[in-house]
């Protein structure tokens, strides 16, 4: 009987050691493992804000749109560097240099592009539209939408300035559509300080 029960107390003793062991083996683990843990591109409270910027063009939407619509275009009257990374221009699923951005809608007057979700950053899901829009046989509108998630921005003053900056760039970019669409050559760029490359367009 004494030495059943000194065998029950050592098993009982040494399963408690063991489970012992194994938590503090996990425990260690997970902490060893939380710094180089990715980081979630989840945002917990989106705030999404849209900016919708528009021009008047002297020609029809069709005509607009093929002078300043292809996906690539963006380079000249964004006067920036574009190519098509992969896919064919003005095709779903296309990608331009700029930004890395996705084509993922269009029609006969209009197309929409997205940024792809980069690890190790909170996903904003800009979006932008361009889209011209007939007004009559000979005149259209030039609308250009950008929507996207600003509330990893530190503060109202913070988001306020963003979107100024991006309604100031793209507005630029629409006065540029318009003088190529009516058959106009861009005047020269100014120069920026320190030779410094015109900023890309997305996550500006």
């Amino acid at each position: 009987m004494r030495n059943q029960f000194r065998r029950d107390q050592f098993n009982k003793a040494a399963a408690g050691c063991v489970l012992t062991f194994v938590c503090l083996v996990h425990a260690a683990s997970a902490q060893t493992a939380a710094p180089g843990a990715p980081v979630s591109n989840v945002v917990a409270n989106p705030t999404y804000i849209s900016i919708p910027m528009e021009i008047i063009v002297n020609r029809p939407a069709a005509d607009v749109l093929k002078r300043v619509g292809k996906y690539c275009d963006i380079g000249e009257w964004l006067r920036i560097p574009c190519t098509i990374a992969s896919g064919k221009d003005g095709e779903f699923g296309a990608v331009r240099s700029v930004a890395g951005e996705i084509l993922v809608g269009k029609t006969e007057l209009s197309y929409t592009y997205t940024q792809a979700v980069r690890a190790g950053r909170p996903y904003n899901l800009y979006h932008g539209t361009l889209e011209a829009r007939p007004i009559t046989a000979t005149t259209s509108k030039l609308v250009y939408t950008l929507t996207f998630d600003n509330s990893m921005l530190a503060d109202d003053a913070a988001r306020e300035k963003d979107r100024a900056q991006k309604t100031a760039q793209f507005t630029q970019a629409l006065e540029n559509m318009k003088i190529l669409a009516e058959g106009g050559t861009l005047p020269p760029a100014p120069p920026r300080a320190g030779g410094a490359q015109p900023p890309a367009a997305g996550n500006r």
